[in-house]
């Protein structure tokens, strides 16, 4: 992996740039990474790790001015780590909503943009994260999936899975995202609820919310 890796949504259809963007953990950012992220100009940095995970591995933001938010995405009660994939990606589109809701406000709120989201690696929670907020700015789905898919690449997954050690020093893997797991997300969203749009509605967000946020990322 490199010292720094962020990339931008991508400027599909109405998606406004430099407003939003993603990355893996910033807790190996070097200098030369954070002044990087420095001539982005962010404001907020939105952490979607369990609270162990931020305690053992924080930021090194090298003297960056920026407001740290923890969302964790996944349920705090249980242990979900040793779960397969695929069942976790359920789990995101079934107990998952709050969480997207309160990465939206955070989002809205004053002075937030831009923004950065992360995850430990980057591809999974946030994947979906990035992937539901431009199913809610229109994005075809064939872009959503693209974009998504660009974090193989983008964290050296293309070649197949690596190996690292998580906060107990268990020797883990991390796989690359595959358009099954997005899909499936993505499939129960819309089974259960009609769109991704009233699955958040039901979630807890408010018409004026959506459309606020969709003035602030969308031209």
């Amino acid at each position: 992996m490199t010292d720094l890796q962020i990339a931008g949504l991508r400027n599909a259809r109405e998606v406004l740039p430099g407003r939003l963007y993603r990355s893996a953990t910033l807790s190996q950012l070097t200098p030369a990474g954070a002044a990087a992220l420095g001539k982005l100009g962010l404001r907020t940095v939105i952490d979607l790790r369990d609270p162990a995970e931020v305690a053992h591995w924080p930021a090194a933001l090298h003297d960056l001015e920026l407001d740290l938010v923890n969302l964790p995405m996944l349920p705090q009660d249980t242990n979900h780590r040793n779960d397969p994939l695929p069942a976790i990606y359920l789990l995101l589109a079934e107990t998952g909503g709050p969480a997207l809701v309160a990465v939206i406000r955070r989002l809205l709120a004053p002075g937030a943009l831009p923004a950065l989201v992360h995850c430990a690696v980057g591809k999974d929670g946030t994947g979906v994260t990035v992937a539901v907020l431009l199913e809610l700015l229109g994005v075809p789905q064939e872009e959503v999936l693209a974009d998504y898919l660009a974090s193989n690449p983008g964290l050296g997954l293309h070649e197949g899975p690596v190996e690292y050690l998580d906060e107990h020093g268990n020797v883990r893997v991390s796989n690359p995202v595959q358009a099954e797991l997005l899909n499936s997300v993505l499939d129960r969203i819309r089974e259960q609820h009609g769109s991704v749009e009233a699955y958040l509605l039901a979630s807890g967000l408010t018409a004026g919310e959506l459309a606020e946020l969709r003035e602030l990322l969308a031209d």
